[in-house]
Formats: structure tokens, C-alpha cells, sequence
């Protein structure tokens, strides 16, 4: 039976990349499937939870797929956006945001853009 994995990002450093979301996301870096072309990042209790995979091109400026990272207040998501910045990640100038979003777009070392989600502003309340 077919079952989803693990998101894959693609870097072209891959220590700085785990380096970044390892700390952004409180995981750990596994050996499982270790190699110069390939990181697994891990939950503490040892469950994939992202793969880190070398590429040779640079990130998309607006990527048809990426990370949703959800935080539960407009507080938590400016504390949360604050440490991401200090920990390396940028702020990319998007100019698709709505009228009044609920998501703040960053992006990490590499340039791969991801979402800090408000889920209390969130549509779906």
C-alpha cells in the first residue's frame, strides 16, 4: 500500500541546511540513509519528519509546493518569526500576500520559502 513519507527540501548545503531546521523545528539528524547527498531529520522520539536532499539549482522564488509551520497565536507567530530570523531565515519579498493574511513567508539559508501560519487568524478559524 502506497503512504506518504516525508517532505524532501532541496539544498545545496546540506550541514547548513540541517544545521537551520533542526534548530528551527526541534529535530535531531538521524543516520538513516546518511550520505553526502542526503540528510533524514528526526522527532526526538526517533519519527521522519523532513529529508534534506543536495541539489544542484537554486530554490524557487515561489515554489508550487512548500512548508506550513503552525502556531497557535499572532504572539506565538511573531516570537516564532523573530527566533527564525535570528536562527538564518530571511524575509523574501512576496507580494502575494492577501488582504489581511494569517501566514508570514520566510526563508530559510537556502532560499526555499515556508509559511509561519496563525491558525486563530486562520480561515477556517
Amino acid at each position: 500500500m502506497l503512504r506518504l513519507g516525508v517532505p524532501v527540501i532541496g539544498v545545496m548545503d546540506l550541514d547548513r541546511a540541517a544545521a537551520f531546521w533542526t534548530a528551527a523545528l526541534g529535530l535531531v539528524v538521524s543516520e538513516e540513509w546518511w550520505s553526502e547527498e542526503w540528510r533524514t531529520l528526526c522527532h526526538g522520539d526517533g519519527g521522519r519528519a523532513l529529508g534534506l536532499m543536495r541539489s544542484r539549482s537554486p530554490a524557487e522564488s515561489r515554489p508550487r509546493l512548500h512548508l506550513d509551520l503552525f502556531v497557535e497565536s499572532t504572539a506565538e507567530q511573531d516570537a516564532e518569526v523573530a527566533r527564525l530570523l535570528s536562527l538564518g531565515a530571511t524575509r523574501p519579498d512576496w507580494e502575494l500576500y492577501p488582504e489581511r493574511p494569517d501566514f508570514v513567508v520566510l526563508a530559510d539559508p537556502e532560499g526555499n520559502v515556508f509559511c509561519v501560519v496563525d491558525l486563530s487568524r486562520a480561515p477556517s478559524g
